[in-house]
């Protein structure tokens, strides 16, 4: 399942209390590179070692470097579009060490360092020394990717996610590499499709499955949950797939030593056979051409040559729902997906996989019936519900944080409440207010108000609890509280729009 942007931290420790944002570069514009094609913008970000630059010189050679790196982008996505069913041939020219100072440059700064031990601030101490013997060892073949350092983070559920925290310059060359690969597949992959790809986030595609229900004909629906998706993609299909369209064998054999490299873990390398590592910068892409080709592509077919009424699809990477009108439509495809997945050593979990009635007149057919209530089901950290509009009575969707990601967050506030118990009381609600105010930055959507409103009061609660083991002879009663409370923590309020509001913005025809 895709993971909850509020529970996969990727962090065993508590975080600190405080941090400072990084900085991002505004003043940078693009500017024309230089005409001369044979010598691109290489010779204009090149560094001199050991000598002092400017740094208006620095800035306009970054800049000149991006306009370059933007237009070559650009160039390959025109390629890719004129040549549809062609491969192309020549890619890895592209990466240059312009191209993997801007990877580089857009790493997390405070990431763990993988099995090399190597941080980013060490790596850009000597950065165009290291970056220019990087792009040397690619174009050679010198180039070896090292084994992941294997991490668990917990999950909602309780079990452990295993995470792979590749060596910095595997995620430079990967970064370099998705930079390359990705307008090329932005031709190929479909509009339901809506997980780690530029321009398109989460919100979009819960605007896209809200307005799927209640404005298409959807009785149905449809949560398909594929078992261990990353741990168990087929290498071989994968780079069946990935030869498509590239028929650069210098990428494809880059690709094919990262999907090998292993992972360490307690001191021993573990060969992998099958998946790519959660956490690697390039899994998300080739997850994404993995079930394009293994799942989109016969999606898409299906609907066309066998469903009898409406449907719908909504994918964000490997958390997939499906909306069907009829339900002779979804349980037969249900079973041709089982049959689908198989081919590529996918499956279903059984557990997890749901087909349940939901929609504008499954409360009122379920009542003929005599049954409850339709069921719900989770999608992307929301509980989807069917409700009634207060005003007109009518079917509305109605979507609540889900109870897990909630009692997670809740739990995660605690623990890092205990870890800096004797913080100053005003550091500790600057940063729950932080901690709010992210929490209402995605979850903060139409009808989720009663969810927003029980968060701040469980985290006033888990703060008052805190506070008053700080002392047994303290002096907190629950108005005092309540004035903490008011002064550092946001009330809630909605901040996303009405999804067929914004879904209408995005898709204007």
């Amino acid at each position: 399942m895709g993971a909850d942007p509020w529970t996969a931290s990727g962090r065993h420790q508590p975080k600190p209390m405080m941090h400072d944002p990084e900085k991002s570069d505004s003043s940078i514009v693009p500017v024309k590179p230089a005409n001369k094609a044979g010598q691109p913008a290489a010779e204009l970000a090149e560094g001199r070692g050991g000598i002092e630059r400017n740094a208006d010189t620095q800035s306009k050679d970054r800049a000149q470097n991006r306009g370059s790196l933007s237009q070559a982008r650009e160039r390959i996505r025109e390629a890719a579009a004129r040549n549809r069913q062609e491969k192309l041939t020549t890619l890895l020219h592209h990466v240059t060490p312009e191209a993997l100072e801007d990877a580089f440059r857009r790493l997390r700064k405070d990431a763990a360092p993988g099995v090399d031990g190597v941080t980013w601030e060490d790596y850009a101490t000597d950065l165009t020394s290291n970056l220019e013997g990087l792009c040397g060892r690619v174009h050679t073949g010198a180039y070896r990717a090292q084994p992941s350092r294997r991490k668990y983070i917990p999950k909602p559920d309780g079990r452990q996610r295993p995470l792979g925290i590749a060596a910095l310059e595997d995620k430079i060359v990967q970064q370099a590499v998705v930079d390359l690969l990705t307008p090329i597949y932005e031709e190929e992959f479909l509009g339901f499709s809506y997980g780690f790809r530029p321009g398109r986030g989460q919100h979009d595609a819960l605007d896209a499955l809200a307005v799927g229900i209640e404005e298409r004909r959807i009785h149905w629906i449809l949560d398909a949950d594929i078992r261990s998706f990353f741990d168990t993609i087929s290498h071989d299909w994968l780079i069946r797939f990935v030869e498509h369209r590239i028929g650069d064998r210098r990428i494809i054999r880059l690709i094919h030593k990262w999907l090998k490299a292993g992972v360490l873990e307690d001191g021993c390398r573990i060969e992998t056979l099958a998946g790519t590592p959660q956490g690697a910068v390039i899994s998300p892409l080739l997850a994404n051409i993995y079930l394009h080709y293994g799942f989109d592509l016969w999606v898409q077919q299906w609907r066309q040559r066998h469903a009898a009424g409406d449907m719908i699809v909504v994918r964000y990477a490997d958390d997939t729902i499906v909306g069907f009108e009829h339900q002779s439509d979804a349980e037969k495809f249900l079973a041709d997906l089982v049959e689908r997945l198989a081919k590529f050593g996918l499956s279903l979990h059984p557990d997890k996989t749901r087909l349940v009635e939901f929609g504008r007149w499954a409360s009122r057919d379920r009542a003929r019936r005599g049954q409850g209530k339709p069921e719900t089901f989770d999608f992307l950290g929301f509980t989807h519900i069917c409700g009634k509009a207060r005003k007109t009575g009518r079917f509305q969707l109605r979507r609540q944080t889900k109870a897990k990601s909630m009692r997670s967050k809740i739990q995660e506030i605690r623990q890092t409440l205990r870890y800096h118990r004797q913080a100053p009381i005003h550091e500790q609600g600057t940063w729950l207010g932080m901690v709010i105010r992210g929490f209402n930055a995605y979850f903060a959507v139409p009808t989720n108000s009663a969810a927003l409103t029980a968060f701040r009061d469980k985290v006033t609660i888990a703060w008052m609890a805190m506070l008053t083991r700080r002392s047994q002879r303290h002096r907190l009663t629950w108005p005092r509280m309540k004035g903490l409370a008011d002064r550092y923590l946001p009330k809630p309020r909605i901040l996303h729009p009405w999804p067929n509001t914004r879904f209408r913005v995005r898709h204007s025809r």
